[in-house]
């Protein structure tokens, strides 16, 4: 952006999803200002975080809890029942009405492309505008980045190599036959789906973990506690329902006696077809859906952010958000605060070591 005027702030907050948008709202309760102190920025064309890419099918009724963002309650700002409000819907509204209520304003759409470093002050080139600040916090998600193992023969395949955030209706799978890939919960949603107006294999890498029971604040910190001691070691976080299994639903117990969860392990090729297991076996398939989850989207911090062997990071700080090598870069919505159980309390600890840090006194 050689010649561009590069606007000075101090903290540069990335992505205006629920992390994001929680970091905001504490520097914000701290006295920092919008513009001179800290910008918000997102690539998204709306409020709304990922959630306004989410299939139509996804209600409130169906998906996992959503968790309150600090200072305003999600639940009075639903409009009509819950079981019939389309997810994609009510969460962009909410984090609208939450970014006008606190007057957080986001500039967008405007996607980061590179971070870098020059002398004390990170460059953050942009897609329109170019910045400078002395400290990021990255709240960027992962849905930016979709995850497909690659398999011998994908490139044969004449069917259709789709991925969970291709997702839009069920109509599109009617009359093929549907290959679901994964053991999430978006896997066992998709193929709940699916199965009804079509037919399906179902195939996981691991035999999927049922867990009886809800799923309460103290299993989720329990969940979380363990993806922190991983990132704390500079491994790579695990998937959440790795952690957590998955619960069992009434949704679950349909699909048990309509016979969709018969599970097969993970086939060793994909053919011109199909797809082909170890033994011989093959299947034909129309369209293999990969719920194969999403990869952290940090490429844009490549030049300023220190990985380990492995490509994990060592984070630090209270609710490990700190990059223990850069302590000028925080993480949140990343490893322990991907879920929404840890992104507000994350973004209230970034925000306070950052702001220490850096030594912003207001």
């Amino acid at each position: 952006m050689a010649g561009k005027i590069r606007y000075k702030t101090k903290i540069a907050i990335i992505g205006a999803g629920q992390a994001g948008l929680s970091t905001a709202y504490h520097l914000k309760k701290m006295g920092l200002e919008i513009g001179p102190d800290f910008i918000i920025l997102d690539s998204a064309p709306s409020a709304g975080g990922a959630w306004q890419s989410r299939w139509d099918s996804l209600t409130l009724g169906t998906v996992n809890r959503i968790h309150d963002l600090p200072g305003m309650s999600f639940e009075e700002t639903v409009q009509g029942d819950e079981t019939e409000v389309r997810a994609n819907v009510a969460v962009p509204h909410y984090y609208d009405l939450y970014e006008k209520e606190f007057g957080l304003q986001v500039y967008r759409p405007v996607k980061v492309e590179k971070v870098s470093l020059h002398e004390n002050r990170f460059y953050i080139d942009t897609s329109s505008v170019a910045f400078s600040a002395l400290g990021i916090i990255n709240a960027t998600g992962t849905w930016e980045n979709p995850y497909i193992p690659e398999y011998p023969g994908a490139q044969l395949f004449k069917g259709e190599q789709l991925h969970t955030r291709d997702f839009k209706n069920v109509e599109y799978f009617k009359g093929k036959h549907v290959i679901i890939v994964g053991g999430g919960i978006s896997a066992i949603q998709l193929l709940d789906q699916i199965s009804k107006v079509t037919t399906t294999t179902w195939v996981t890498r691991r035999p999927p973990e049922f867990r009886e029971g809800p799923f309460d604040d103290m299993a989720g910190s329990l969940a979380v506690a363990m993806v922190d001691k991983r990132v704390r070691s500079g491994l790579l976080p695990t998937s959440v329902v790795s952690v957590t299994g998955l619960p069992v639903t009434d949704e679950i117990k349909d699909m048990e006696k309509r016979g969709v969860l018969k599970r097969y392990p993970m086939f060793s090729e994909i053919t011109e077809e199909g797809v082909k297991w170890e033994d011989g076996r093959q299947e034909k398939a129309d369209v293999i859906l990969w719920n194969t989850g999403f990869r952290w989207s940090l490429s844009h911090l490549d030049a300023v952010l220190p990985k380990e062997e492995g490509g994990g990071i060592i984070m630090s700080g209270r609710l490990a958000t700190e990059v223990s090598k850069e302590p000028r870069i925080h993480l949140v919505g990343y490893g322990p605060s991907a879920s929404t159980i840890g992104a507000n309390r994350a973004g209230s600890a970034a925000a306070r070591e950052l702001v220490k840090t850096l030594g912003i006194i207001k």
